[in-house]
């Protein structure tokens, strides 16, 4: 019988459904079928599969020839099948033993000269052929660190066709060596997809480096909005800076990346399956361990901010900040729409985008900091005359920010300009990025000890239900939020996340439970009202 199959991977968003993939050949005029929902890129792997398996050495079958892709149902795309096509249809023609491929995953897309390039999206790849029970997966010799990632897998690395023909038959191993020696090599760059500026800013280097490139110490001032920052990254609360151009703001939401811990491996296999789907991992760095900085600018799409786009969606810039820093400097230029699209992932922790071509699911927890000036011209201020902008343009630049998304935010402080007395104090540096990415690794461990057993990990995420009943302040210290919801000050979502930020700056000075002046704090920083208590982190201890 000439029949073989083996099995790839097909990607719905950061999920993998393994595809058998068939091949059938039968007397008759020579000819090449692919079937099974392939899209415009696999239906043109039938030339690439062809051309790659001459120049590797073996022998065209020259009948009729049908590839099919199981299920059908299940829309494929992408060239990551021609690996496995190609050893089917070798498979069928009997140059390769097809009880072999049987048990064997395989991705990869292949060049007419033989040689196997990666492709988008192997981690995820291999996790879902792991999860459905495979052993064996080939991939790229390049992707082979990637996939490495995925624990109980035996991963095998080819550089061509010819080796893994070579590997797959029991003959020697052909030197396949690489191209163009001292220039890059050609067959990186499928690691990494130029033009997906959704991830501007965001930095795969070393949580080390990036400390010693931004250090909170040369921020200088601050003192509340350095607080916030620190209260933010300990507890994933989102934040708002307010203030006039120059005053420091990009500054302090570049920092917060390198405050906030390092991701666990359970965290990172999560980050770094979403940019391997996007095509944004780094080559040579298969695993993101650090927290994911995304800073889109403010003529960024409803699509690349939430994901989306033409056939199978992709995933968006909230995606691509999931454990990380989502920063969308002049938030107020950002179009309405696209902003008010960010409520429902700020909620539930995830973005589900239907279009015709499926229904995909991406992770999309972040911490989200927006930057806005307090009126068009940047100067409005209780103490500044200088604004000439009039009444109705800073109530319309305001309201650009809707309701119901600042409600979501959890800390919101006014950013003051730095005087020159500040400027050129001497010893005016505040606390480093390590003083305080101390405290707020200490913080979190607190928290994940209170909540250990629960689904939650930081503060932030804790339901307003769990607060009330679980999780609740010292008796008499929620008295004075309980009067601003009264007074229409707060609303009941308002409330409880004083108390998530009560429970976060609790965590910071090392209290058991949030006292009244952890609750004043977290409504000072909620509100931007004084309440007498001091605003740095450290005054509490």
């Amino acid at each position: 019988m000439a029949f073989a199959r083996t099995c790839a991977v097909a990607l719905v968003g950061v999920e993998g459904v393994v595809v058998e993939v068939q091949a059938d050949l039968e007397p008759g005029v020579a000819a090449f079928t692919l079937v099974g929902l392939p899209d415009k890129s696999l239906t043109e792997s039938r030339d690439r599969v062809r051309a790659a398996v001459v120049n590797s050495g073996a022998a065209w079958p020259q009948k009729k020839l049908t590839v099919g892709l199981s299920p059908a149902s299940v829309p494929k795309a992408g060239s990551g099948f021609d690996l496995a096509v190609a050893c089917a249809v070798l498979g069928a023609a009997e140059r390769i033993d097809p009880r072999v491929l049987a048990d064997i995953v395989m991705i990869g897309e292949l060049g007419l000269d033989g040689r196997v390039r990666p492709v988008r999206g192997i981690l995820p790849a291999v996790l879902a052929a792991a999860d459905a029970g495979y052993e064996q997966v080939v991939v790229p010799e390049c992707a082979a660190a990637e996939a490495s990632l995925v624990p109980g897998v035996s991963v095998l690395g080819v550089r061509s066709l010819r080796q893994l023909i070579a590997v797959l038959a029991d003959e020697p191993v052909p030197d396949e060596p690489p191209d163009d020696q001292g220039r890059p090599d050609p067959l990186l760059a499928g690691l990494r997809v130029p033009g997906t500026g959704a991830a501007t800013g965001m930095h795969s280097i070393g949580a080390v480096q990036h400390e010693q490139d931004h250090d909170l110490a040369d921020v200088v001032g601050q003192t509340s909005a350095r607080t916030a920052v620190e209260v933010a990254a300990a507890g994933g609360h989102h934040l708002f800076l307010e203030g006039p151009p120059g005053a420091g703001k990009t500054m302090l939401a570049e920092r917060l990346p390198a405050v906030l811990p390092r991701l666990v491996r359970e965290e990172s296999l999560e980050v770094t399956a979403v940019h391997s789907v996007a095509g944004l991992l780094p080559p040579g760095k298969p695993l993101i361990d650090v927290a994911p900085y995304c800073a889109p600018h403010h003529s960024a799409t409803m699509q690349s901010l939430v994901g989306g786009g033409p056939g199978i969606a992709r995933p968006g810039a909230v995606s691509l900040a999931h454990r990380g820093v989502l920063f969308l400097d002049e938030a107020p230029e950002f179009h309405t729409q696209t902003l008010d699209a960010l409520r429902q992932p700020l909620e539930s922790g995830h973005v589900v985008i239907a279009r015709s071509a499926g229904v995909v699911r991406f992770p999309a927890r972040f911490l989200m900091v927006l930057a806005a000036n307090p009126c068009p011209c940047g100067r409005f201020s209780g103490r500044d005359t200088l604004c000439e902008c009039p009444p109705s343009a800073i109530r319309r630049y305001q309201a650009r920010l809707s309701g119901p998304l600042l409600d979501r935010v959890d800390l919101r402080v006014e950013v003051d300009p730095v005087s020159r007395a500040q400027l050129t104090e001497p010893g005016a540096r505040g606390e480093s990025t390590a003083t305080v990415a101390g405290r707020v690794r200490q913080a979190r461990e607190r928290a994940a000890a209170r909540l250990a057993g629960t689904p939650w990990r930081t503060n932030s995420e804790v339901p307003g239900r769990e607060l009330r009943s679980r999780y609740q302040a010292v008796t008499g210290a929620m008295d004075e939020a309980e009067r601003s919801l009264e007074r229409g000050v707060l609303t009941a979502r308002g409330i409880d996340r004083v108390l998530r930020v009560a429970w976060t700056v609790a965590d910071l000075v090392g209290h058991d439970r949030p006292d009244a002046t952890d609750v004043a704090l977290a409504l000072q920083l909620r509100t931007g009202v004084p309440r007498g208590v001091p605003m740095a982190i450290g005054a509490l201890t």
